[in-house]
């Protein structure tokens, strides 16, 4: 089960405990109904704290993931450029060699 199901089942929980809580409790209705308002307007700020949360989490983790990826398509470039340069510095060796050939034991 993922972390944000478990989180939703909790808090749901909790609400449905307060609200009977307070559904029982032995006060008057229009205090009954001031207690469900701001246990409600709390159980809406602390989901809305949560989401928060877990947004600056999610957004902290792409941030990270796209320097790392920036960083190694930089490496992957600077690899690519070495293997060029080498390349060429091989092809040249070998032009050398093929127009002045060393001769052996003339």
């Amino acid at each position: 089960m993922s972390t944000g199901k478990v989180l939703a089942g909790i808090l749901a929980g909790a609400a449905a405990g307060v609200v009977l809580g307070i559904l029982f409790a032995p006060d008057k209705g229009t205090e009954t109904r001031r207690k469900l308002a701001e246990k409600g307007s709390d159980a809406a700020e602390n989901v809305k704290n949560k989401y928060n949360e877990f947004a600056d989490t999610i957004s902290d983790k792409y941030d990270s993931a796209r320097e790392k990826l920036s960083s190694l398509v930089s490496e992957g470039k600077d690899m690519g450029k070495d293997m060029v340069n080498q390349a060429k510095e091989k092809a040249n060796a070998m032009k050398n060699d093929i127009r002045n050939p060393n001769p052996i034991n003339s």
